[in-house]
């Protein structure tokens, strides 16, 4: 199978070539290599037709491993396909290292300073007030903490961190904020995207490393379950070196309300994701979830909004079928899935899936239970005669 790299793919003229973004329409829209078509992979058979056989086809995905196999498929066919390698990802690092090379200290402090200010003034209802609602609302962050705010490299993590930044500067609580990144074994590309961002953002990492990824696959069974609970017990245990006594992590509205409906649908029980919960195994530590009422739409806007590209899949295992547009992903994919479709139908089932955990009638339920303690409404029906 033919291959080329960014650097090459750019060197090539583009008249005799058509490049093809097999990425989902929304990934493609945000951004792709310049004069590249989109073709989403599951359209590509239904769609071969249009396709010049004259010319030769440069076939690009999010890391270049399902673009190999679309190339391969078409090479067979008669046309004459190149897999681009390291796909779309390559590209972004390409052109990040490039920005922060070319651009002087000056314009970079300016970006960044944009960067913030759309925080407070554009996106103050959708992103600042959901925020500072949820710290009060909950008691996240008290006069001297030291939080250490984890960051894995993708949207959510880095505006929580840009958020924390903003609230010592302007908040009236005082406390400590270091920013922590833990590397498990990240792509190269991703890790370099995740420096390059943290650098534009004025966001100062602390940085360490862990051999997670190594671990994990090892494992068949349900290595992601395993491999977030040993993230979650490295990040307590750097954190607690570093003299914390909380951290941060970046799950937002729609994280809460998708665990809500998983609960119910698949494990048919009624729970969700806490704003805040006391460590089981590191005494005195503390996990808090600053971004608990702010909606994912919001921070996709602010993204967008700014020109900003993060990691969409640290993972190493998921990266090359979820970010690349494979078939379903896992249940919180489809809750997902199943949330948008509500969204069209009514602007208030998330905010009702959200207030349904906030707002039981424990008269109206059959049973439910807290620790050991369980309960069971004929325990006590007699009784309200």
């Amino acid at each position: 199978m033919k291959a080329i790299t960014i650097e090459e793919l750019e060197t090539i003229d583009s008249t005799g070539c058509c490049i093809i973004d097999i990425r989902p329409e929304e990934q493609y829209r945000r951004g792709t290599f310049p004069g590249a078509v989109n073709i989403p992979m599951e359209q590509l058979d239904e769609r071969k037709a249009q396709l010049p056989k004259e010319k030769t086809l440069y076939v690009l995905c999010h890391t270049g491993e399902r673009s190999r196999g679309c190339a391969e498929e078409l090479e067979e066919e008669g046309y004459d396909a190149v897999n681009v390698s390291g796909g779309y990802r390559a590209y972004l690092k390409l052109s990040l290292s490039r920005y922060m090379e070319k651009e002087t200290e000056e314009k970079r402090r300016e970006k960044t300073a944009e960067i913030e200010r759309s925080i407070i003034k554009k996106f103050r209802k959708s992103i600042w007030r959901p925020f500072t609602k949820a710290l009060n609302e909950y008691q996240l962050i008290q006069e001297g903490d030291r939080i250490a705010v984890c960051i894995s490299g993708g949207k959510d993590s880095m505006l929580l961190a840009k958020l924390i930044q903003e609230l010592k500067r302007h908040g009236r609580i005082s406390f400590e904020a270091v920013f922590l990144v833990m590397n498990p074994g990240y792509n190269a590309d991703n890790w370099r995207i995740i420096q390059d961002n943290a650098a534009l953002l004025g966001i100062p990492l602390t940085v360490f490393q862990s051999d997670i990824f190594d671990t994990v696959a090892q494992i068949d069974r349900n290595p992601c379950y395993l491999c977030a609970r040993m993230r979650r017990g490295y990040l307590y245990a750097k954190a607690k070196e570093l003299g914390c006594n909380k951290i941060a992590l970046g799950h937002h509205f729609d994280d809460v309300i998708e665990t809500i409906l998983m609960g119910m649908l698949y494990s048919g029980k009624i729970e969700t994701m806490m704003p805040k919960l006391h460590s089981q195994h590191f005494e005195g530590m503390e996990l808090i979830r600053p971004l608990y009422l702010v909606k994912e739409e919001a921070i996709k806007a602010w993204r967008d909004y700014n020109g900003l590209h993060f990691i969409q899949c640290a993972c190493r295992f998921t990266e090359n079928c979820v970010s690349c547009g494979g078939g379903r992903g896992s249940k919180r994919d489809e809750m997902k899935e199943l949330i948008a479709q509500f969204r069209k139908t009514s602007s208030v089932i998330d905010t009702n899936i959200f207030n349904s955990v906030t707002n039981i009638n424990l008269r109206t339920v059959i049973g439910y239970h807290k620790d050991d303690w369980t309960y069971g409404f004929l325990d006590d029906y007699d009784a309200k005669k």
